[in-house]
C-alpha cells in the first residue's frame, strides 16, 4: 500500500469509495499477455509488418528483371547526358574495364 499524506478522515473516505482493498485494474496495472494470447499478439505484429513490407523490398529484390525491362521502356526517349546538372558525366561503373 502507498503511503499517503492525507487526514485520517480522507483516508477513510477513499477507502469506501475505492474500496481499496480490492483487485481494481487501474490500481493493480492492466494484464500482461501470457502463452497463445502473448504468442498471437507478436504473431500479429510481425505478419502485418511483413505483409507491410513485402510489396515495397521483398518483391523487387526477387523479382530484378522485371524492374529492369519496365525502366527501359520508361526511360527509352530520355538522353542522360542532356539533362545531368552542371556537366557532369554519366555515372559509369568505376570497377568496370577501360575501354
Amino acid at each position: 500500500m502507498y503511503f499517503v499524506c492525507y487526514p485520517k478522515f480522507l483516508h477513510e473516505l477513499m477507502q469506501e469509495v475505492f474500496d481499496l482493498s480490492r483487485n481494481v485494474e487501474f490500481i493493480m496495472g492492466p494484464r500482461r499477455l501470457k502463452g497463445v494470447r502473448a504468442f498471437a499478439f507478436y504473431a500479429g505484429i510481425t505478419g502485418f509488418i511483413g505483409a507491410a513490407l513485402y510489396p515495397i523490398v521483398i518483391y523487387p529484390y526477387f523479382h530484378v528483371d522485371e524492374y529492369k525491362e519496365v525502366q527501359k521502356v520508361n526511360r527509352a526517349g530520355i538522353d542522360q547526358e542532356a539533362i545531368q546538372p552542371g556537366g557532369m558525366k554519366v555515372w559509369t561503373d568505376p570497377f568496370d574495364r577501360r575501354k
